[in-house]
C-alpha cells in the first residue's frame, strides 16, 4: 500500500489551472518536510516545490509565481496549486516526503499523476 497517493493530474490548456493533492499517511505526514517534483518525457526528475512541517516554502524557478505549494495538517494531505499553466510544465507530478532520524534520510514518493498542458 503506498504511503503517499496524489490525484488532480490531467489535461490543461495553457494559462489554465490545475490542483495536485497528495493524501499521506499520517505518521509520515506529522514528521516530514513534504515536496512535489516532476518529470518531463526524456529528462530528469526535477524539484518543484517544496513545504517543511512549520509551513516554509521554497519554489525552483519553473513554479515561482505560478505555482502555490500548502499542506493541511488536518487532513494530512498536501497541495500543489498551478496556475497560468505553460505547455512545458506538461511532466508526471510526484509527490514527496522525507524526513531524518538523526543522519540518515527517509524519503517517500507517490505514484505520479500526469500533467498536460496542450492546446
Amino acid at each position: 500500500q503506498s504511503q503517499l497517493v496524489e490525484s488532480g493530474g490531467g489535461l490543461a490548456q495553457p494559462g489554465g489551472s490545475l490542483r495536485l493533492s497528495c493524501a499521506a499517511s499520517r505518521s509520515i505526514f506529522t514528521i516530514s518536510t513534504m515536496g512535489w517534483y516532476r518529470q518531463a518525457p526524456g529528462k530528469q526528475r526535477e524539484l518543484v516545490a517544496t513545504i517543511t512541517l512549520s509551513g516554509n516554502t521554497n519554489y525552483e524557478d519553473s513554479g515561482k509565481g505560478r505555482f502555490t505549494i500548502s499542506r493541511d495538517n488536518a487532513k494530512n494531505t498536501v497541495y500543489l496549486q498551478m496556475n497560468s499553466l505553460k505547455p512545458e510544465d506538461t511532466a508526471v507530478y510526484y509527490c514527496n516526503a522525507y524526513y531524518f532520524l538523526g543522519a540518515k534520510k527517509t524519503n517517500y514518493w507517490g505514484q505520479g499523476t500526469q500533467v498536460t498542458v496542450s492546446s
